[in-house]
């Protein structure tokens, strides 16, 4: 549900961690009591989740050069309907006319429409400064592809009003790393990723100030050297959050549980959804790299290379469950991966924002999760209602 409440509501469920039947009381937006319910719940409840990069789902494009404040409002409504309270849009490389139309309509469905506001955490923008390389370049275009350019960040960030929270771009590019020096001095995250860079590289940009790691284990070549490399170095480098897929083809499932154990409470899982993500199977044409072919099973990939990704079909709720079904992790722990920890990357946990307390935002999720592993969304509530 959308929008704000200023009367007293209460919602029952259980504990996503303690599983003890709990009552949450909520206040002007906020939670104001949580306490054991005198009756019990079948349903779970937990904080929202927390998604930090999202292209698009439901067949709406952040990325397309028709993107509207409704295309944006319709991404909100998308994304609560799978639990998802907060997130990243993300803009990819592109022409600066189509970036620039992007971030500043970002900024307009912000401005006129608070459930937008209070939805989007900041904007993500991933490229254009990345490899040309094919393999770390991924399913970016690249004609788009270009150096760091730190007057074009202002640009950026002037049509956004601010609200550009994050960039990924490859440290090996010229002028990468004082790019990221930039980026710190500014508060924006600083990510490592669609790069074909050493570990001297990865080095430099943690020492400059990059934080996080996008995707990690993808916008990689399909074959590389066993070690080192650019993955393993950043696995290694324990002061980079990492971004991880849980579709189950964007990495091995036992990949993921390895990824997930070297990175502990700094691995995050999230989407990357584009617009594709919950349509029906078939071949796509894009306008960012012609025809892409989405297959029965979610895997989404360039119609004429088959092994390298488009970008993910699956919304984030459906990877929590698929990663359940194959218990690589407890309930409290994928949980926490996508809430806990992509809020504290943000700093946003002073505020409250992926937990579940009292005074915190009152944003959390009402689910089915039984003995199938089934992780059906019941409920979304967002400001409080």
């Amino acid at each position: 549900m959308l929008g704000g409440s200023y009367m007293v509501q209460k919602w029952v469920g259980k504990h996503w961690v303690t599983g003890e039947t709990i009552e949450v009381q909520v206040k002007d937006g906020r939670i104001s009591s949580i306490t054991k319910a005198t009756e019990e719940a079948e349903n779970w409840i937990a904080p929202g989740l927390i998604d930090v990069q999202v292209n698009g789902i439901g067949g709406f494009d952040i990325n397309s050069h028709d993107s509207t404040v409704e295309t944006i409002q319709n991404v909100v409504r998308v994304l609560q309907e799978g639990g998802v309270t907060r997130f990243c849009p993300t803009v990819v490389t592109g022409t600066k006319e189509r970036i620039l139309h992007c971030v500043k309509t970002i900024a307009k469905a912000c401005e006129i429409d608070p459930v937008v506001n209070h939805a989007v955490i900041g904007i993500h923008v991933e490229g254009p400064f990345i490899s040309t390389e094919d393999g770390p370049r991924g399913a970016h275009n690249r004609d788009w592809v270009r150096d760091p350019d730190w007057d074009e960040f202002l640009e950026w960030q002037e049509a956004a009003g601010g609200r550009i929270r994050k960039v990924t771009l490859a440290p090996e590019k010229p002028g990468a790393i004082p790019f990221i020096e930039n980026l710190a001095k500014v508060g924006v995250v600083a990510a490592i990723g669609h790069s074909n860079s050493t570990e001297e590289d990865i080095q430099k940009a943690v020492n400059a100030g990059a934080t996080m790691s996008t995707h990690l284990g993808n916008g990689a070549h399909p074959y590389i050297k066993r070690h080192p490399n650019y993955i393993w170095a950043q696995l290694a480098e324990d002061q980079l959050w990492a971004g991880l897929i849980p579709d189950g083809h964007h990495l091995p499932y036992s990949t993921l549980k390895v990824m997930v154990r070297a990175k502990g409470k700094k691995a995050i899982l999230t989407s990357d959804a584009v617009n594709l993500a919950g349509l029906p199977p078939g071949r796509y044409h894009t306008h960012i790299n012609d025809d892409v072919v989405l297959e029965e099973d979610g895997f989404l990939h360039l119609a004429s290379t088959p092994d390298i990704l488009a970008g993910s079909a699956t919304p984030l709720h459906v990877g929590i469950e698929k990663v359940l079904k194959n218990e690589l992790f407890s309930l409290e722990e994928v949980i926490n991966m996508a809430s806990l920890h992509p809020a504290e990357l943000f700093g946003l946990t002073d505020d409250g924002v992926g937990t579940l307390e009292v005074g915190s935002p009152a944003d959390f999720i009402l689910f089915n999760w039984g003995k199938e592993k089934d992780f059906t969304i019941l409920q979304t509530i967002s400001m409080g209602s």
